[in-house]
């Protein structure tokens, strides 16, 4: 049954959802840039970590330097806990952004990314803790990368079975995390 509206009343729909859109667009752009800023934090307090960044060819010192850089940093959050970057709006954002690319156009090549990959249980993570050793490093597919914020090279996104991670690269540390972020593939 097709039901016909008034013009009037079509056009005044229209206004209303474009101007939700718009708002739902600058509050994105909001909480992408209060993520943005704890990520700046995160990266100061780094920095105020002293880090030893010295270039090497030997394995043993490599170790050593990432060993040194996670003992700082946690030494140096040592209140760090889930949701100090990925706060509930940010990760409601986050997930959002995750959910439209798994079902966007794009969406079965990151499922089929995801599933290619070495599959990673669902385990528990702890923030301000060192990535587990015996787990492989999941790359996060680059569609899925396209539709989230970029990040410094210090820091990279890593999923975890259904969890998102924000993880340290030199110092191998878990900065902050989003359970149940990715449905399974």
């Amino acid at each position: 049954m097709l039901i016909h509206l008034p013009k009037r009343l079509c056009v005044a729909v229209a206004m209303v959802l474009a101007g939700l859109a718009a708002a739902q667009g600058a509050n994105d752009a909001s909480l992408v840039k209060d993520f943005a800023g704890r990520i700046q934090k995160y990266l100061d307090l780094r920095k105020t970590a002293d880090i030893s960044k010295k270039p090497t060819d030997s394995p043993d010192k490599l170790v050593y330097q990432k060993q040194q850089a996670e003992e700082k940093i946690q030494q140096s959050r040592p209140a760090a806990k889930q949701g100090d970057i990925f706060t509930p709006p940010i990760g409601a954002y986050f997930k959002k952004q995750i959910a439209a690319t798994l079902r966007g156009a794009q969406g079965e090549k990151v499922r089929a990314s995801l599933r290619r990959a070495e599959p990673l249980p669902d385990i528990r993570l702890q923030v301000n803790h060192p990535y587990p050793a015996h787990l492989p490093l999941q790359s996060t597919p680059p569609t899925l990368l396209l539709n989230l914020p970029r990040l410094p090279g210090e820091l990279q996104y890593r999923i975890v079975g259904s969890t998102f991670v924000l993880f340290d690269t030199a110092a191998n540390l878990i900065v902050d995390l989003l359970p149940d972020a990715v449905s399974g593939p």
